[in-house]
C-alpha cells in the first residue's frame, strides 16, 4: 500500500512498541501514556458522532461505528483507556492543535494539503469512487460510457466534478438517498459515489436494483491525525494496526460495517 508521509522504519515501530510492553498501562508515572505524550494513560479522540457508519450513536444512545471501533481496539491494543470527545467537522483540526484531544478518529482523508501541517498514522480505511447503475443496465461499462447520459450528483461534492468530466449530464440532488431512489426509478442513468457509500447501502438496505459499473483507480485513504511534536504516538499507532491488521480485526470491523475489509 502506497504511504502518504514518511512512515517510519519497521525499526523503530518495533522499538517503540516494545516501550509501551515494558511500562504497562497502571496509570502510574512511566505509564502507556507517558511514553507517547499524554497526559495520562487515557488516549483522548476526536470524532463527530454523528458521521453513521463511522461515528454515530446507535438505538440506546451509544457511540458507535466503524472509526469507534477501530479506535478503541487500538487503544486497547497500547494498554491505554480511551475517551471520546464529541466535535463538530469545522471545528475538529482547530481543536487538535489547541491540545484539546490526542488525535481524531473521523474518516480524515489523507492530502498533502494536511501533511503539510499535521502527522498520519498509517491508513485504516481505503475507498475509491464507484459509478453505479441499475442491475439491469448493460450499456454503462466504463466511465466513458457516461458519455451523454444522465448522473444523480450532490452539486457540492468532487463526483458531481468527475460526473462532468466524463460527459454526463447532472440532475442535482441533496445526497445518496435521493440519487439511489431516482435511479431505482429509471429517471437517470448513474450516480458517482464513494465505494464505501455504496458498501454501507449494500450492507444495511436491499441493494438488489443497483451495482457498480466501474471504480476509479486513485484511492481515497483515512487514516489518524496528531500534531507534528506528537510523532511518538503516530508511531504507536502504526504498530498498533499493523498488529490489528495482522490478527484479522481490522477485516473484522469492515465486515460489520461493511460486508468487507476496507483497511487495505
Amino acid at each position: 500500500m502506497s504511504r502518504n508521509r514518511a512512515l517510519l522504519t519497521a525499526t523503530a515501530a518495533s522499538a517503540a512498541l516494545l516501550a509501551l510492553t515494558g511500562c504497562g498501562s497502571s496509570g502510574e508515572p512511566g505509564g502507556a501514556g507517558e511514553e507517547l505524550g499524554l497526559s495520562g494513560d487515557t488516549l483522548i479522540v476526536a470524532t463527530e458522532g454523528t458521521y453513521k457508519p463511522f461515528s454515530y450513536h446507535d438505538e440506546t444512545g451509544e457511540l458507535v461505528g466503524y472509526d469507534v471501533e477501530v479506535a478503541e481496539a487500538v487503544a486497547e491494543n497500547l494498554g491505554l483507556e480511551i475517551e471520546f470527545q464529541e466535535t463538530q467537522w469545522d471545528a475538529i483540526f482547530a481543536g487538535l492543535g489547541a491540545g484539546r484531544f490526542d488525535t481524531i478518529a473521523n474518516q480524515v482523508t489523507i492530502t498533502p494539503e494536511r501533511e503539510a501541517d499535521y502527522v498520519f498514522s498509517t491508513p485504516y480505511t481505503v475507498s475509491t469512487g464507484v459509478l453505479v447503475v441499475a442491475a439491469d443496465n448493460n450499456d454503462i461499462t466504463s466511465w466513458d460510457d457516461l458519455d451523454g447520459k444522465t448522473t444523480a450528483q450532490s452539486l457540492t461534492s468532487n463526483w458531481n466534478e468527475l460526473a462532468k468530466e466524463s460527459g454526463a449530464e447532472v440532475e442535482a440532488v441533496e445526497g445518496w438517498a435521493q440519487a439511489v431512489a431516482l435511479l431505482e426509478e429509471g429517471r437517470v442513468d448513474a450516480t458517482i459515489n464513494d465505494s464505501l457509500t455504496y458498501l454501507d447501502y449494500a450492507n444495511t438496505e436491499d441493494a438488489s436494483g443497483i451495482k457498480v459499473a466501474a471504480e476509479t483507480e486513485e484511492e481515497s485513504q483515512s487514516a489518524f491525525v496528531v500534531m507534528p511534536d506528537r510523532e511518538a504516538l503516530a508511531q504507536a499507532v502504526d504498530g498498533a494496526l499493523e498488529e490489528l491488521r495482522a490478527d484479522g480485526t481490522l477485516a473484522d470491523l469492515g465486515e460489520k460495517y461493511f460486508g468487507e475489509d476496507v483497511s487495505e
